[in-house]
């Protein structure tokens, strides 16, 4: 009590001496344990975002709030949640604020304390970011299963889950500096774009190494680095020229989240009154037809009994997730965004959770995953779209799940059936006028989640080399899945997701062979599944891959031209990337026989191309009906017009 007389004392005659009240720190005691955290854990000055802090504290919401120190930062209003322990204070940061440290100062009338808060200066240009465009090769990695730089934080002690190499669905170490390390690798193999899956905190009892089943999301996964290791990461990056992509769930956390024992909100997440799964029916969305009942199972059932499903529709978690998504590409210094299972969140609020990241960055991408092979269900998703129902998602890239569904139907296989083959290529592109805009599409053989390429071809090298051409040379933005680029493949195909995210070889100090390395590669006697292959091989589909990517960079007419193709029904398939100077064609012979190039049929495109260049082999060519590919090869001719 006299020491409480005593302080009361010392701020009256600091009031009195300056005339106003002026704020001293020193006299108010820290928040020390009763403030458990703030978020986000700071902010900028000249942002469009608003700020709303989320204060989680035992008993916090019987506290009024203030801010002191410097001057252009003040509390405007204060929000209770259902929990006692939690409070949302609406921010106000003048442009012309002092940056610096602040104090968020917490009282009751009987008991005063503070908690340190800082307003940064916001770097010259931010708003005005680039992002990924169809310039750009996405290379996809999985870091727990890159390269492992730093072995020290392959387990700790504030993580469930420790690792185990061995283990199919468990943690194997590798790390943000793994990715740091071999970034001229990436760099070198023409990509110029990086798309990690999550590497915020997954503090799951098992199965945690994907990332997907978010305990924190303002905090790296110390398994994986830190925030400023990521942050480093980032900007070592962008000096090899490679973008970074992150990877972001809104659709769902993971049970093991902080806020699980502690609602702020009773509808922070959907409650049902047993566990009731999504139906996956993403139809329900757009169909005239659909039942509100089959609509709220789809949006609000969980995704797993280990993914509690978020309610978008509460506003305090939808700003939360809006501003979180800004503080991370200002921290950071982001690119892009992947949203995760973007149909499975509520549609309107996620519609605004897009129109926030792009009010604050006009130039970013943000690509989503609507997994579907429907054509017209994709591009209902895709911001713009002319839909019936006035439906505008704001999402401006789609995943092109449909061609690759068709890419692998038709490299799986020799079928000459009527549709079989290429001619599902063809008749997929077909469809491209339903789309909004085609230059944001997302192309891929496949991902962490698919099987993977070098599986679907059954381990040919010439079918893969198919696949690597028609990711360079088709319309959209291509990524490629870590490893594609030298055709892994499982490890073990009953295992599912955990036997097709196989370790990259070399990326671990004790691996026999490193791959990252070309002597490595050209010495490589055995795939990622332990099972023999030509030696050689490794390294020629390597720098098959690298040789189409690096041209690819530099190809004006790849990334804006047009497309015009060809139908064939013999498992061939025909195209022209063009513009008004350049033209580049490309012919695939899938067959398992010899063909002619069926060229006089072009005429309409090929009459007028000039000065044909091979890109592969760099030879000057001349392609004419008596031109014959090779069974299972491929041409890419570059032209002027």
């Amino acid at each position: 009590m006299l020491k409480r007389i005593i302080m009361a004392i010392s701020i009256a005659a600091a009031v009195s001496c300056s005339g106003n009240a002026a704020f001293n720190p020193d006299l108010t005691p820290d928040a020390d344990d009763r403030i458990d955290r703030v978020e986000p854990p700071c902010w900028w000055t000249c942002m469009k975002t608003s700020l709303q802090l989320l204060v989680k504290g035992e008993g916090i919401s019987s506290f009024n709030v203030k801010i002191e120190g410097g001057s252009g930062v003040k509390v405007k209003k204060i929000h209770k949640g259902d929990s006692p322990d939690f409070l949302f204070v609406d921010v106000t940061v003048a442009p012309d604020a002092v940056t610096g440290d602040y104090w968020l100062v917490f009282s009751d009338g009987s008991t005063t304390f503070k908690y340190p808060y800082r307003i940064g200066k916001r770097r010259p240009g931010s708003s005005d970011r680039k992002s990924f465009t169809t310039a750009d090769m996405i290379y996809l990695i999985m870091p727990d299963r890159f390269a492992n730089g730093d072995p020290s934080n392959d387990s700790t002690p504030d993580t469930a889950e420790k690792a185990d190499r061995e283990a199919f669905f468990g943690r194997h170490g590798g790390d943000i500096q793994g990715m740091i390390d071999h970034l001229d690798y990436i760099a070198d193999l023409g990509a110029t774009a990086i798309w990690s899956t999550p590497l915020l905190l997954d503090n799951e009892p098992g199965g945690s190494y994907h990332g997907y089943a978010c305990s924190d999301y303002y905090h790296i996964d110390p398994r994986f680095g830190s925030n400023e290791l990521y942050r480093e990461f980032v900007s070592k990056a962008h000096s090899k020229g490679l973008k970074v992509i992150m990877d972001v769930v809104t659709n769902h956390c993971g049970a093991a989240h902080w806020w699980m024992e502690d609602l702020p909100f009773r509808d922070w997440v959907h409650v049902f009154p047993e566990y009731t799964g999504t139906n996956n029916c993403f139809s329900s969305n757009m169909d005239p037809n659909a039942s509100r009942y089959d609509l709220n199972i789809q949006e609000s059932g969980w995704f797993a009994q280990s993914m509690p499903d978020m309610n978008l529709d509460n506003p305090y978690l939808l700003k939360y997730f809006q501003q979180w998504a800004v503080w991370w590409v200002e921290y950071a210094g982001l690119d892009g965004f992947r949203v995760d299972t973007y149909p499975y969140n509520e549609k309107l609020p996620m519609s605004r959770w897009c129109e926030a990241v792009l009010d604050e960055y006009p130039h970013f991408n943000i690509v989503g995953e609507c997994w579907t092979s429907s054509i017209p269900q994709l591009a209902y998703w895709q911001g713009g779209n002319a839909n019936r129902d006035g439906f505008d998602s704001h999402l401006p890239s789609i995943m092109d799940f449909p061609l690759q569904d068709a890419l692998c139907r038709a490299l799986s296989s020799g079928s000459r059936a009527w549709g079989e083959g290429m001619a599902r290529v063809y008749d997929c592109l077909s469809h491209d006028f339903v789309y909004h805009d085609l230059s944001k599409m997302l192309i891929f053989p496949g991902n962490h989640d698919t099987d993977r390429i070098g599986d679907v071809v059954r381990k040919c090298p010439d079918r893969h080399k198919i696949a690597m051409t028609l990711m360079a040379t088709m319309r959209g933005i291509p990524q490629i899945l870590y490893g594609d680029e030298m055709m892994f493949v499982s490890k073990d195909r009953s295992q599912g997701h955990g036997g097709l995210r196989v370790d990259f070889p070399g990326g671990w100090s004790d691996d026999a062979i490193d791959l990252f390395s070309a002597e490595d590669r050209a010495a490589a006697a055995v795939n990622t599944d332990g099972n023999p292959v030509q030696q050689g091989q490794m390294e020629e589909l390597h720098d098959f891959t690298r040789k189409l990517f690096q041209w690819r960079k530099g190809k004006e007419v790849i990334h804006n031209g047009k497309t015009m193709h060809f139908l064939s029904r013999d498992n061939t398939y025909g195209y022209f990337r063009y513009d008004d100077t350049d033209a580049v064609f490309v012919y695939i012979n899938n067959s398992r026989g010899k063909k002619h190039i069926p060229w006089s049929h072009y005429a309409e495109i090929a009459n007028g191309l000039h000065d044909g260049r091979n890109v592969i082999t760099g030879e000057s060519v001349t392609v004419s009906d008596s031109t014959v590919v090779g069974p299972r090869q491929v041409l890419v001719v570059e032209y002027k017009r």
